[in-house]
């Protein structure tokens, strides 16, 4: 019996029997779900005369839930991207599935994305409220009065209301001639700069990116809703060696040699994965290195 369980007509035309409606599965068929792998690697691993002779299927699903999260960072590339324009109050939300950021851009009237760099010398702490003479003050019960979140701290307030350094076609060289040798590269582009408030769950931009349109590109780790949780099948051989070792390793009475065997065979299983998913393809190298070859004008 083959895998594709739906006919062509249903899956280019999804349940609605309209084309491109949205309720279609397009390109689906590169990944396995994790139930799948789960269900797999009980056939294949778990019985007797098996490496693994008796184990539950909670204990299987919380090394492959894992397994997925481990690989998601590194190998599975599962990046996600989230555009808005930035409103007045030159902050972002974070998505609800974030984990870390990879790179953060503003994009142009052509569609050309420009890197927006972080700020490392910026933070928002929590701006306590002082009296005239400078003293805590605190409320009824003796807590201590800070601002509320919405207004922020002054620090983040004045990252805010700066933006990075002035464009060179505005600059009279005469007056700043020489006196940029050794500025932070951070402070030496035209970009605008961002800082991400992991405790808050916010990002806030300097005042030049005001209006703009940010692309968020960032990373997850597929385990957000049971659509996401699923593994390409070019990584689907590293799934199940990453499940075999965290199993065995986590057990009393196996030989560690074994789990040492299983940890080398992990690490090749990913590797190839990683290979694979590269995507490496050998026109585009030739197109990259031919390219190299071209004399630089100035």
């Amino acid at each position: 019996m083959g895998l594709l369980t739906q006919t062509a007509k249903v899956y280019y035309e999804g349940v609605d029997g309209i084309q491109r409606s949205g309720d279609e599965n397009y390109g689906d068929y590169q990944f396995i779900s994790l139930m799948d792998v789960i269900n797999n690697f009980r056939v294949a691993y778990v019985g007797e005369d098996k490496i693994i002779s008796k184990i539950s299927r909670a204990d299987i699903k919380f090394h492959a839930m894992r397994g997925l999260q481990e690989l998601s960072f590194d190998t599975f590339k599962s990046c996600k991207s989230l555009e808005i324009e930035v409103p007045p109050s030159l902050k972002m939300t974070l998505p609800q599935d974030y984990v870390n950021y990879i790179k953060l851009t503003w994009s142009d009237a052509s569609g050309i994305e420009h890197v927006i760099y972080p700020a490392s010398k910026t933070s928002n702490p929590t701006s306590v409220i002082q009296d005239a003479l400078g003293n805590y003050t605190f409320d009824g019960s003796g807590n201590l009065l800070t601002q509320p979140v919405t207004i922020g701290s002054t620090t983040l307030g004045n990252f805010n209301s700066q933006s990075t350094t002035t464009d060179s076609d505005d600059l009279d060289w005469d007056d700043v001639m020489g006196t940029k040798y050794g500025i932070d590269p951070q402070y030496a582009q035209s970009n605008g700069s961002f800082y991400i408030d992991d405790c808050l769950g916010f990002i806030h931009f300097s005042s030049n990116i005001a209006g703009k349109t940010v692309i968020l590109k960032y990373i997850s780790d597929s385990l957000g809703t049971d659509v996401e949780m699923k593994v390409h099948k070019m990584a689907e051989e590293a799934m199940y060696k990453h499940i075999a070792h965290s199993i065995l390793n986590t057990r009393a009475n196996v030989d560690r040699n074994v789990v040492a065997t299983f940890k080398k065979e992990r690490s090749a299983a990913i590797r190839n994965a990683k290979i694979r998913l590269s995507n490496i393809k050998l026109e585009e190298i030739t197109q990259i290195l031919r390219g190299k070859s071209k004399w630089i004008k100035h």
